[in-house]
This record gives C-alpha cells, structure tokens and sequence, in this order.
C-alpha cells in the first residue's frame, strides 16, 4: 500500500503542478463550446424537451472528464518512458495491480476535477436540475477509470509522442465527439443510430446526462452494464501488459 499511496501521490502532483494547464485549459476549451453552439442553436434546438444549452453542459463536462482521464495516464507513462525516469517506478516492488490502482486512480481524479470544474463554470450560462445524483456519479467514476486504464494502454504502446498524438486524434477523439456530446442520436439517419450504439462512449453521455434530466435514448441500468463490462475488458488487457512488463521491462 506504501507504494500505491506513493504512485498515487506523485500523480496527483504531477499533474496537478501545471494545473493552469492540465485543469484551467480543459475548461476553456469547454466553455468555448458551450458559448458557441449555445449561441449559435439555444432558441432553435430543444431535445428531449430541453433547452439546447442545457442538454449540452453534461455532454462537454462528461467530454472533459474522458478525455482528461485519459490524458493523464497516457502522458505519465509514455513522458516516464521516453525520458527514462520509469525505472525507477519498475525497480521498487510494487505489484503491477497497486501500479495499475494508482495511475487509474489518479486519472480519474483529474477527470473529475476538471469535470467539476466545467460544471460550475457552465451553470452560468445554462439552468441545470440533477435528477439522480448517484447515476451522474457512477458514469463519472467508471468512465474516468475506463478512460485511465485505457490511457495506460496507450502510454505502454506508443514509443514516442507522435504515436499517442496518434492513437488520441483517431481513436478517443472520434469516440468522444461522434457520442452524443451535441446530439440526440435519434437525430441521426437509422444507419447512423444503430451504429452509435457500438460507441462505448454513446453510453457514457446518455447515462450521465439522464442524472441531470431523467430522460435518455437508452435505459441508464443498460447503460451502466455496458461501461462496467467495458471497463472490466480494458482493466484485464492493461493488468496482463503490465504483468508481462510488455514494453516496459525491454
């Protein structure tokens, strides 16, 4: 435990020193959404009843949270990498599973911090009611770990930064904005409705936008079972990298 709390720790203030970057800069980028598709659509566009602005403030927070998530793990472990400051993480002891627990832990924790963080800047500009919050909570927290485990897949793989840059602009990118961040799916044509239910992101957004309006395109118990099955694949893969030390230990 003494070294998961210490992996832990480091990761927090890793990222968490340049947090003007790292927090602040998400925000902004979420905000600048906000005012320009809140402007551009808000008296024209109502979604399941509401108000545009309003149904898009949990897509852009839960966006936030995904794809800091998955920064953070990713950028530890491929900066660690290339620098070669990992071993000194490889040379302690430490079980893979307490390595795996601290950088997903962590992860999460910034996701939600900069969640939190759009939230708030946001309730200015849009009127928000929370229905259920343990339904906003539990897709927070297991996106935000899914996002993390699969940060470290990506930081474990990619041997320099042009191949994260990579796997981030043509895998969680399309991921997260072809999810329903600023759409209802059954907007879309039918091919592109049944082809959104295969975006494990989809579920992400539906789920945590239904503890804010109590409405959703999918029932939120399925949902949930989607993200908890893909969040336990994605776990083992990461566990199984690092029990084989696959391109760490070379």
């Amino acid at each position: 435990m003494i070294g998961f709390w210490t992996l832990f720790y480091k990761e927090l203030l890793r990222f968490w020193k340049v947090s003007f970057q790292t927090v602040a800069a998400p925000v902004l980028t979420a905000l600048l959404y906000l005012l320009i598709f809140g402007h551009v659509l808000d008296d024209r566009v109502l979604v399941h009843g509401v108000r545009y602005t309003s149904f898009l403030v949990p897509g852009l927070v839960m966006m936030q949270v995904l794809q800091n998530a998955f920064a953070n793990s990713s950028s530890s472990l491929i900066q660690a990498r290339v620098t070669g400051s990992i071993v000194f993480v490889l040379l302690p002891p430490i079980p893979y599973s307490a390595f795996f627990g601290a950088y997903v832990l962590a992860a999460m924790v910034r996701g939600l911090v900069v969640g939190v963080g759009v939230l708030l800047a946001t309730l200015w500009f849009a009127e928000l009611h929370v229905v259920s919050p343990l339904w906003v909570f539990a897709f927070a927290l297991f996106g935000g770990a899914l996002f993390g485990a699969l940060g470290m897949i990506a930081g474990i793989w990619a041997e320099k930064f042009d191949q994260l840059a990579a796997f981030q602009n043509f895998l969680i990118m399309p991921l997260t904005m072809l999810s329903g961040v600023f759409y209802s799916i059954y907007s879309l044509p039918p091919f592109w409705q049944r082809l959104s239910h295969y975006n494990p992101v989809f579920y992400m957004i539906d789920g945590f936008r239904y503890g804010f309006f109590g409405v959703s395109d999918v029932p939120p118990e399925t949902s949930l079972l989607v993200v908890i099955a893909c969040f336990a694949a994605v776990s083992l893969l990461t566990l199984s990298l690092l029990q084989r030390g696959w391109k760490l230990r070379a």
